[in-house]
């Protein structure tokens, strides 16, 4: 792809090419080890915000007209074969990284590169390009991959709480400064001020808001992002965070079982409903229980309960649009 040539997508077209079919994830153990095999392309483009400005984006995507941020999530088991092929489209050098697992080196522009590992460990991992750092993750070069346990498909590692189904939250937060920076090939400068937050590349909308109920705009509709389910959907969720701004996640309705914190077990699982989330490749995993919830008078077993960011600026979108940020919603059906 021609630098100059960017892909151009308003939010609700960004959003269309960012999001796929998928919703909870529910995944279906074997016997045996698999051979795993993805591909990625690596592309560019604009994308416009909620408040006009356009802003440079990257992405590990789906074919060579798609913009993917963040790059498709997926599960594997222990013991897999994971092939994965990048395809770098653009004109500069990218790399394709997770940690513990593979380092693909310098994928030189307009070539493409395959690596191959072993699926070791189980456990929630980002996948992001390490060069340029932290630049090119920060503009999108993210994803995040699951290894479940060999012949499990309910529990995060052995032993672990068990779950029914699972889904991934991807934070990010963006400083346009720096990503138009990176598109004109020079180093930022200036002091990160991070003006849009995301989850899973996407930002909320407040009711009567433009895009507001589209899935394919709005973080509080989107499949990806949005929990549901009914009393007793316990739901693990892998959340990752790709940006510089420390975070802490805070769930409405219940509180959510802390079982890992950046890979490591904890050692006693704690129920909070505010949990602490590192920047720059910080990860937790969590269970939201879907039990009834307890400070609901009558008792309720369906209803509609928030999840935001207890960073005050997280909520907003370029510094004063509120609810324009890194939230969703949890839906008890």
């Amino acid at each position: 792809m021609e630098r100059r040539n960017f892909l151009k997508f308003s939010m609700a077209g960004f959003a269309r090419a960012a999001i796929g079919s998928s919703t909870v994830m529910v995944f279906a153990p074997r016997a045996h080890a698999a051979t795993i095999s993805k591909t990625f392309y690596i592309t560019e483009g604009i994308v416009t915000q909620i408040t006009g400005e356009d802003v440079y984006y990257m992405g590990y995507s789906s074919s060579t007209t798609a913009l993917n941020i963040p790059g498709e999530s997926f599960i594997v088991q222990e013991g897999d074969t994971v092939d994965i092929t990048i395809v770098n489209t653009l004109q500069t050098p990218h790399s394709f990284v997770i940690d513990g697992q593979v380092d693909s080196g310098v994928i030189d522009p307009g070539t493409t590169k395959t690596v191959s590992f072993t699926a070791t460990g189980s456990g929630s991992f980002m996948y992001y390009d390490k060069l340029n750092a932290p630049y090119n993750r920060l503009c999108g070069l993210h994803g995040g991959m699951a290894i479940m346990p060999s012949g499990s498909s309910n529990e995060l590692y052995p032993g672990s709480l068990t779950f029914v189904q699972q889904q991934f939250w991807i934070f990010n937060d963006i400083d346009p400064v720096w990503n138009n920076a990176v598109q004109n090939g020079q180093t930022p400068t200036t002091p990160f001020i991070p003006r849009y937050f995301t989850l899973n590349g996407l930002a909320g909308r407040p009711p009567g808001a433009p895009g507001s109920h589209d899935p394919n705009i709005d973080s509080i509709y989107d499949p990806r992002s949005a929990l549901h389910g009914h009393i007793g959907d316990r739901t693990l969720v892998r959340v990752m965070n790709a940006g510089m701004c420390q975070q802490a996640v805070h769930t409405h309705a219940n509180h959510m079982e802390w079982l890992t914190s950046n890979g490591e077990i904890r050692p006693d699982v704690w129920k909070k409903d505010i949990i602490p989330l590192d920047a720059n490749g910080g990860q937790i995993d969590v269970i939201f229980p879907f039990e009834t919830p307890p400070d609901a008078w009558p008792p309720v077993t369906t209803g509609v309960f928030p999840m935001h960011l207890h960073t005050e600026m997280s909520q907003t979108a370029g510094g004063g649009f509120y609810m324009f940020g890194s939230m969703t919603d949890i839906y008890y059906e």
